[in-house]
């Protein structure tokens, strides 16, 4: 139950219910497997083993927010590992970033750190010697026994209210410095105002440009806005097809927060679909040489070889057209070979492979490799809209209508914005155009395109039609 506390207002004493505690959750996203193969679902084990046990022993569970900042350390993060008066580490896999944030927990927090872990992990030597709590998982990779492993992990946090010393640091440096709960109540607050903004923007998304553009003006100053906050208005925008804004949000981000992959690599995409090709190039191009091959960046640079290809087509230029569609197919073998498991770039190099005249003959090697790298996707459980669209797009390029069928009713069936399926359906048409110019005539694969495309013109009807007051 939340404690109490009393206040004295006008002569008399009310008891207030406070609010639970923070706990803080440290531990990776997804689902994960070791270079055995041993898979688990970290997701899983957060909904239905930490966060209840966490609630049991009445404190309030704090994850960390996935759509961080490509990899930067932002400042709600360090808050949260330092004012949240209880945490718990899933040490599974030895992630690298649960391990890093572990060391700051401890090197400012003597006590209120449970550490827990798949049972069987082998723990580095460092963390060994810590009384860590395993969990039994089963074969599909969730936890197993969950009622005996609530109790015992609720038992543990309601143990760290003793406030006896577990980190290592206050244990072996005697009088190590410890750093004051501070602004509790301010950074309480953030970590609702963050929640809050994510549905928000989640309703402005489905509104369109105009909800998110006003949703942004309810922000105030953007250097004084979580980074993450920051990161989900940037990709609301493209949702919305907002690239204008999303440049601009670019130069009144913080600079660091402007550098990360992520936004770069976005903002190569919003540059490319304002037809600044140029300028997108550079941006990708530099990423590149600064950060080494990559399956996404190569991804949005083949893209913008491919915008340029279909200009240059319809302009009639038909040897500079030839170079630059050989120039996106280069760019999206180059990101699929930097990371095999990356259907996007490998569905899009045998597609524009079949464009070719004649067809590149590589698309017959690629093509069973692409699709392997779908299925596995799709095994995992962890799928989107993409993994259904690869597999609609392999089966028209294998005339397998059946498949095709198939593929293409999974698809509609997880569409989550409407640009998606008007992407699919743009490049089901080169396909279908490419070959009846080779005389070859599938009749039903405008079908496939036709109902796509009903999608993205019902959805807009949807979002245009006037709300009932």
């Amino acid at each position: 139950m939340p404690n109490e506390r009393t206040s004295a207002t006008a002569g008399t004493v009310d008891k207030v219910a406070a609010p639970d505690p923070l706990c803080f959750v440290l531990m990776p996203f997804g689902r994960k497997s070791d270079g055995t193969g041993t898979p688990i679902d970290f997701d899983a084990v957060y909904e239905q083993l930490i966060a209840p046990a966490v609630r049991a022993a009445s404190l309030e569970p704090v994850r960390a927010d996935e759509e961080v900042t490509g990899g930067i350390v932002h400042k709600p993060m360090f808050e949260r590992l330092i004012l949240c008066e209880y945490a718990v580490a899933d040490l599974t896999f030895a992630n690298a970033n649960v391990f890093y944030e572990l060391g700051v927990r401890h090197a400012v927090r003597p006590y209120s750190t449970v550490l827990t872990f798949a049972a069987g992990t082998r723990l580095p030597f460092d963390v060994e010697l810590d009384r860590g709590l395993p969990y039994p998982l089963g074969p599909d990779g969730a936890p197993e026994q969950l009622e005996t492993a609530r109790d015992r992990l609720t038992a543990r946090l309601v143990a760290a209210r003793d406030a006896t010393v577990d980190s290592p640091v206050f244990q072996l440096v005697e009088d190590f410095p410890q750093v004051d709960r501070l602004k509790t109540d301010v950074f309480r607050d953030q970590v609702r105002y963050s929640a809050a903004w994510k549905e928000r923007l989640a309703g402005a998304r489905d509104e369109g440009l105009a909800a998110v553009r006003a949703a942004e003006g309810e922000l105030g100053n953007l250097r004084d806005v979580e980074s993450g906050i920051l990161i989900d208005l940037f990709l609301s925008y493209r949702a919305v097809k907002g690239y204008d804004e999303m440049v601009s949000l670019v130069e009144r981000m913080p600079r660091p927060l402007a550098k990360t992959p992520l936004v770069r690599e976005q903002l190569g995409l919003a540059l490319n679909r304002l037809g600044r090709r140029e300028e997108a190039e550079r941006v990708l191009l530099t990423l590149i040489q600064e950060r080494g091959p990559s399956s996404e960046t190569y991804g949005i640079l083949g893209r913008v070889y491919k915008d340029q290809w279909t200009e240059a087509k319809r302009a009639g230029e038909e040897f500079r057209a030839r170079g630059l569609l050989d120039k996106a197919i280069e760019a999206y073998l180059a990101g699929f070979e930097a990371d095999w498991r990356d259907a996007y770039p490998g569905i899009n190099t045998v597609t524009l492979m079949e464009l070719r005249e004649p067809p590149d003959p590589r698309r017959n090697q690629l093509i069973p490799v692409v699709s392997y790298a779908a299925e596995r996707r799709l095994a995992s459980g962890q799928t989107d809209y993409w993994d259904h669209a690869t597999r609609l797009e392999l089966a028209v390029l294998d005339e397998d209508e059946t498949a095709a069928r198939q593929a293409l009713s999974h698809a509609l069936a997880v569409i989550r914005e409407k640009w998606e399926p008007e992407s699919t359906a743009n490049n089901l048409r080169l396909i279908r155009e490419a070959r009846e110019h080779r005389g070859e005539h599938v009749p039903w694969a405008e079908l496939v395109e036709r109902e796509l495309l009903r999608y993205v013109h019902e959805r807009s009807v949807r979002l245009e039609s006037p709300r009932p007051q």
